[in-house]
């Protein structure tokens, strides 16, 4: 059995709960899962993944899809509580971030160390969870990534997309650093047969997603 489900996470901050929509994927060898929310948050992943029948000691491994802090900030104690069992997977120009060497491009903060212990490819297909193809969309930051399930025909899309009340929407452009480049990512995956994107801000959308893509990269400012 192997399958994906999205996770919402409610995450508390001082000015007010900050939502985020992710993925677990899972198969008889454990759970996957993308990206971690803000810092803080691990004992809220691990509420939500035993709600989704997932027990948190099945997680072998996270992928992350950028180095914005709200997409990395858990993953330090993700790792510190499976106790090495974790590996970390993110794009190459992701890794000195991750790695804390040097500041991330936005917050300008320099976050606690993680090893990413494998690097990802655009293109490359992760034989794994009946296959995960990995597409290097950058532009919302150099390093992102998103994720393509191929039995679902899910897109994990980070935040090369967003989403409102179910209807796909382009990427925010206020924290996009190349706006150009980010919509140049969203042409390639017209090419995709995607039934289902799952956008980290807005959530889960299943409407007309070929003819929203086209939309999307005809009208959204290149600058």
């Amino acid at each position: 059995m192997s399958g994906i489900k999205t996770i919402k996470l409610e995450m508390k901050m001082d000015s007010g709960v900050f939502v985020v929509h992710t993925a677990v994927l899972w198969d008889e060898a454990g759970a996957v899962l993308v990206d971690t929310g803000i810092g803080g948050q691990l004992a809220l992943i691990q509420s939500v993944l035993e709600q989704e029948g997932i027990p948190f000691d099945t997680l072998h491994t996270v992928i992350i899809t950028h180095q914005d802090r709200d997409h990395i900030g858990s993953l330090p104690e993700i790792v510190a509580a499976r106790e090495g069992s974790i590996q970390v997977l993110a794009h190459e120009a992701a890794v000195p971030y991750i790695a804390g060497e040097i500041p991330l491009l936005k917050s300008g903060t320099t976050v606690t160390p993680v090893k990413v212990d494998r690097v990802l490819q655009d293109g490359e297909i992760l034989p794994i969870w009946g296959g995960i193809q990995v597409i290097h969309t950058p532009g919302h930051t150099p390093d992102h990534l998103s994720l393509y399930h191929l039995p679902s025909k899910t897109l994990i899309a980070g935040d090369a997309l967003t989403a409102e009340n179910g209807v796909l929407q382009p990427f925010n452009p206020v924290f996009t650093l190349d706006k150009a480049t980010a919509v140049d990512s969203i042409a390639k995956l017209l090419s995709l047969d995607i039934a289902t994107v799952i956008a980290y801000h807005g959530g889960v959308c299943t409407d007309q997603i070929q003819e929203r893509l086209a939309q999307i990269v005809e009208t959204t400012p290149r600058a």
